[in-house]
């Protein structure tokens, strides 16, 4: 939690920007794992995380922009409540740490919203991203859940504001980047054929814990990398393996890390490993050199693309023109990701809004395979964060299919491809911040050349 001037500050800039109407927030409530008091990790709501600061399940927020009234609507704990959780400070007293202080019981927030609307007064609500949200709108606002799309000036307001990172955001996103970096060291170091993949996961457990951190997402730690999210651990680790990690910290501000790394099981990569590896660590780097303010990341993603095409040419995989190849998009035979997307709060940062309104500032998406997958194009300004995750992947099912619609075959040397089906795929990731004057790499170092990996095995 930041201070409370942080919070009253937010909340008055947000009331500046939308102007009129009302805003609603909903909190995150408890939810059963399998049954309700045995639940889920709680973790509240980003964005009302972002105005009110307050991580507690049960609770909803209005700000009456034209009354300039604030109000949370929640319980006080019942003794039973304590018995069961202990002592702790009252809702008042953590609304009033930031800068709240008119605090309604929950259930009166309907009888609340119902006298606004029946005044033809607008509120302006997200879009639910829970089930427990689309039947809270449903009986409050009487909006049946196919068209709770939200407001998009709402959207936009805070997209406004959570896309710049402070000062003091970007501190605690650095502390989060740090635990994942030595998250993904320790992984490096323990890593041995024979291992099953789980072992490697609960070192990196570990590691995230004995710093007071959680996840930030479910982590990828597999010998299929091919597989682009493979949340499986039950392999075992065999001499000549690929093994990519793709794993994040969650400190208890609730900022976010995320990084991804590849190294081979044994203590160095063979030579086509090496090779392909090279091949995606100079997208990375190339990436990396062209961050700035003002470039359209969609025109890095661009540049990634074509030194792969480049790279993949020189080992006989592709052939023709990059440009061209990158365009028509035969490149996302190997590259069907995005380079990367907007961290802070959520590991994609704002992503429940929608990726149109974070990384395309409203603009249509691409339909194009692999670039469809790309969540920020819009030129990068100072306070982004972002991550840089090209990556190189080898997957059968998509070979097979390509080559048998013979999809693209003035760039693709299918029969050169076949024989790397058993590859897998590599991806490197890193989070970065856009300076006034270029860009700076968050958290620790994790290795990211051939000889860099190679070193710490």
């Amino acid at each position: 939690m930041f201070a409370k001037e942080t919070y009253v500050q937010r909340r008055a800039l947000l009331k500046k920007q939308i102007g009129s109407g009302i805003l609603l927030f909903l909190g995150n409530d408890d939810c059963g794992l399998n049954y309700e008091d045995n639940a889920f990790r709680y973790r509240q709501d980003s964005t009302f995380l972002y105005y009110f600061g307050i991580s507690a399940p049960g609770l909803s927020a209005i700000i009456d922009v034209s009354e300039d009234k604030e109000i949370i609507f929640g319980d006080e704990l019942s003794i039973d409540a304590i018995v069961w959780m202990g002592a702790q400070p009252t809702l008042r007293e953590k609304c009033e740490r930031v800068g709240i202080s008119e605090v309604i019981p929950a259930a009166d927030i309907t009888s609340y919203l119902h006298r606004y609307t029946s005044k033809g007064k607008s509120v302006h609500y997200l879009p639910p991203y829970r089930p427990e949200h689309k039947l809270k709108l449903m009986d409050w606002l009487g909006i049946a859940p196919a068209q709770q799309a939200g407001s998009v000036p709402f959207i936009r307001a805070i997209v406004a504001q959570r896309n710049y990172k402070s000062a003091e955001e970007i501190v605690e996103i650095e502390k989060a980047c740090n635990v994942t970096a030595d998250m993904h060291i320790a992984a490096m170091k323990v890593l041995r054929p024979g291992m099953y993949e789980y072992e490697v996961v609960a070192e990196m457990n570990r590691v995230a814990e004995s710093n007071n951190c959680q996840l930030s997402f479910p982590t990828i730690a597999t010998i299929n990398g091919q597989t682009l999210h493979n949340h499986y651990y039950g392999n075992q680790v065999k001499p000549g393996d690929l093994f990519l990690i793709d794993a994040g910290a969650e400190v208890e501000s609730g900022y976010a890390g995320d990084m991804s790394s590849t190294l081979p099981a044994d203590k160095t990569f063979t030579a086509r490993q090496r090779e392909i590896y090279e091949i995606q660590n100079a997208m990375h780097l190339e990436s990396v050199k062209a961050l700035r303010p003002g470039i359209p990341y969609m025109d890095v993603y661009d540049l990634s693309a074509r030194v792969m095409v480049e790279g993949l040419k020189a080992v006989g995989l592709m052939k023709g023109n990059a440009e061209d190849a990158v365009r028509e998009g035969a490149h996302a035979l190997f590259y069907p990701h995005g380079l990367g997307h907007m961290m802070g709060l959520d590991v994609h940062d704002m992503e429940n809004f929608g990726e149109v309104w974070v990384g395309y500032n409203g603009q249509p998406k691409s339909t194009q395979f692999g670039r469809k997958s790309q969540r920020l194009a819009i030129p990068l300004e100072p306070g982004f964060v972002h991550t840089v995750e090209p990556g190189i992947y080898f997957i059968p099912q998509l070979i097979d299919k390509w080559r048998s619609e013979k999809n693209f075959t003035d760039f693709i040397c299918y029969d050169k491809v076949e024989t790397y089906k058993d590859f897998g795929g590599i991806r490197n990731e890193e989070d970065y911040l856009i300076t006034e004057t270029g860009s700076r790499r968050l958290g620790k170092k994790i290795p990211l050349t051939p000889d860099e990996v190679e070193a710490l095995r």
